[in-house]
């Protein structure tokens, strides 16, 4: 910083109680420069900008190569001051407001982990004849605006049969039939999961369900994926020649990243995986894909609860 910038900062004002925005709204803030002494400008601008960016490393031989790519959503530019140096701004703090929209486009979420970002910032610039220029930024939270109501497909219902023929150390044959109500919920809100399960074997069989997270980055033709577990949960065993229909609930965290799904180089998706553990065999399974959406809102932004869950019972 030079010698007559005592600071230089950008900040913006917050929207809701749970500070975030959303595709096209108005983002208000100021801009603050304090000086020591007078001083001349040639130009001071402010940015609205967003971009997602991946990164990652990889071991071939002796050689470690990195995968880079890089997405700009957009850039907005606001001129504060542009004088070409005959501005002279006296010595003192200065506060310069400034309104700007985000763009009402269909953009992913802020996001960020280990090899990859989504990321909405403010960048304010100040430029002087001979000097290095004075750089500030601010980054702040988008939420996508995406529900139920808004999107058909999520209500979409999911079932899927899954059948084993048990051999070696067991005979027989296990299957399940599982079904969910649609594909969208929200965080803190419960997966009701019900599953007819038909155990024709010489052995117990335990369900088990488990919610995973994916995660892929896409460069330079390449793509590294990873997968997180959520939540693990078992049920009741399932004696031997016997017919039974499990009904539970599985309850997603209330703080679990939301799904992205719009962003070219970099996904975020979740499964729920049912499957039957069967000693001594592989086991049968079923994966649905499931969409973690934005948490509900209130009218001036504070989070609400999700939709009560039911009981967990078996029958």
């Amino acid at each position: 910083m030079s010698s007559s910038i005592k600071s230089f900062s950008v900040g913006y004002n917050p929207k809701n109680k749970s500070n975030t925005f959303a595709t096209g709204d108005v983002i208000t803030g100021q801009i603050t420069l304090e000086l020591t002494q007078d001083c001349k400008i040639d130009k001071l601008c402010i940015k609205l900008k967003g971009k997602a960016e991946v990164t990652w490393y990889e071991q071939q031989g002796k050689t470690l190569l990195r995968f880079h790519s890089k997405l700009k959503y957009f850039s907005i530019k606001q001129v504060i001051i542009e004088d070409n140096g005959n501005c002279v701004v006296g010595q003192g703090c200065h506060v310069y407001p400034f309104t700007l929209q985000i763009p009402a486009q269909d953009l992913p979420p802020s996001f960020r982990s280990k090899h990859g970002e989504i990321v909405y910032s403010l960048e304010a610039n100040l430029s002087r004849s001979m000097r290095v220029d004075s750089k500030a930024k601010a980054q702040f939270t988008l939420s996508r605006n995406w529900n139920l109501d808004s999107d058909p497909s999520l209500m979409i219902p999911q079932k899927d049969v899954s059948e084993k023929k048990l051999k070696l150390f067991s005979s027989g044959t296990v299957s399940m039939d599982v079904n969910i109500e649609r594909t969208g919920f929200y965080p803190g809100e419960g997966i009701k999961v019900v599953a007819s399960i038909h155990n024709k074997s010489s052995r117990n069989i335990i369900p088990k369900y488990l919610l995973y997270m994916k995660r892929s980055y896409v460069a330079e033709r390449r793509i590294k994926v990873g997968e997180k577990k959520i939540l693990k949960e078992v049920g009741d065993p399932v004696p031997p020649s016997a017919n039974q229909t499990v009904t539970r609930v599985i309850t997603i965290p209330p703080h679990t990243c939301v799904s992205i799904l719009n962003c070219d180089i970099l996904k975020v998706e979740y499964r729920l995986r049912v499957y039957l553990d069967v000693k001594y065999a592989s086991d049968p399974k079923i994966e649905f894909p499931i969409v973690i959406l934005p948490a509900l809102q209130g009218p001036d932004g504070e989070h609400l609860p999700a939709y009560p869950t039911d009981g967990i019972q078996s029958i």
